[in-house]
This record gives C-alpha cells, sequence and structure tokens, in this order.
C-alpha cells in the first residue's frame, strides 16, 4: 500500500514539473513576443517621418522638373542657332566666288573703257581681254568649274550635245570634229553639256 502511495507522489510531482516547465515556456513566449512588439513599434515610421520623406520626395521632383525645363530650353536656343546658321549658309553660300569674280568684273570695265577711249589700242584691248579671259578661268577653276572642250575625243552623250554630223575619212565615226559652245562641270558634275559636231564615216 505504502509502495502504490509513493508511486502516486512522484507521479503527481512529475505532473507539477511538468505543468511549471510548460508554464515558464508560455511566459517566455509571451516575453518575447512583446519584446518583438516593442522592436516593431520602434521600427514603425512615425508621421515625422513620413512628412519628411513626402517633402524630400517632393524637393527632388522639383529638381529633377526644373532640370528638364531647362534642357528643353537649351535644345530649343540650339535648335534656332543651327536654324539661322542654315539659313545665313544659304543665303552667302556664294560669298568667296563673288569676291573672286569682282576683279573680273573690275578688268572687264577697265578693257571697256580703253576700248571707248579715242585713239584706242586694238593690240592692247586684245591683250587686256586675253588676260581678263585667263582671269575668269583661274577664278572658275579655284570654285570646281571645269569647262568640257572636247575636241578631237569621243563623242559622250553624257557630256557633249551633237548638234550636226559631218562626214570624216581622216578621224574615226563619233569623233568630235568641232566645239561650237564649250560645256561646263561643277566639281565634276554637268552644268552645261559641249555643243559639238560630230563625225561621221564618210560615203
Amino acid at each position: 500500500m505504502s509502495t502504490e502511495s509513493e508511486k502516486q507522489t512522484e507521479s503527481n510531482a512529475s505532473t507539477a514539473a511538468e505543468e511549471e516547465a510548460l508554464l515558464e515556456d508560455a511566459s517566455a513566449f509571451r516575453a518575447g513576443e512583446a519584446e518583438a512588439d516593442r522592436a516593431s513599434a520602434a521600427e514603425a515610421p512615425t508621421l515625422e517621418d513620413l512628412q519628411s520623406q513626402l517633402s524630400a520626395a517632393r524637393a527632388e521632383a522639383e529638381s529633377l522638373r526644373d532640370q528638364a525645363l531647362r534642357v528643353r530650353a537649351e535644345m530649343e536656343n540650339l535648335r534656332r542657332r543651327h536654324a539661322v546658321e542654315l539659313e545665313k549658309a544659304h543665303k552667302y553660300a556664294l560669298d568667296s566666288f563673288v569676291r573672286e569674280l569682282l576683279q573680273v568684273r573690275d578688268s572687264l570695265d577697265l578693257g571697256h573703257d580703253a576700248a571707248l577711249a579715242e585713239g584706242a589700242d586694238i593690240a592692247k584691248i586684245r591683250e587686256g581681254m586675253e588676260l581678263t579671259s585667263k582671269l575668269m578661268g583661274d577664278v572658275m577653276e579655284r570654285f570646281g568649274v571645269v569647262p568640257v572642250d572636247p575636241i578631237e575625243q569621243p563623242f559622250d552623250p553624257e557630256f557633249h550635245q551633237a548638234m550636226t554630223m559631218q562626214p570624216r575619212s581622216d578621224l574615226p565615226p563619233n569623233t568630235v570634229v568641232a566645239v561650237m559652245q564649250k560645256g561646263y562641270t561643277l566639281n565634276g558634275r554637268l552644268v552645261r553639256p559641249a555643243l559639238v559636231m560630230v563625225s561621221q564615216e564618210a560615203s
């Protein structure tokens, strides 16, 4: 009988110890939850923090907007300057050519005055005209204007315009035998074809 009583006492003590351990675990768990709640509350932003962040975001957005407006204004100014420069380039593209051409005009005026003078020297007038013609040719060549003068060259329909044919036994057919009017190219591009007489086979 005493043995069963002892066993019952031991069982009750074991159960009490288990209950006490469970109570300690539950208390520790609640303490952990409370600590987590306090940490979460400490990490949560306050209204002042949110307002400060909103103000910073608005300031950054305003700064970016100002930068975008400045870039847009600069691009617009650049476009306007480019348009003005392009207009000037088109308007005054012949400025250098005109400057060079003025000396040819001056030479022509001098030759004209000399021809009208009493007792004009024809030989000097002829010499002046030759010099003026050479001056004009030099100016044109400096600006890429080259004459097309294809005498005794094969006929080329891209640069020559045949005005008439002439039977010739001393030249191959389709050879330029006379140039009625010189043609001209500008930097290799045809401006005016040469008007020519072309040989054909003699009958």
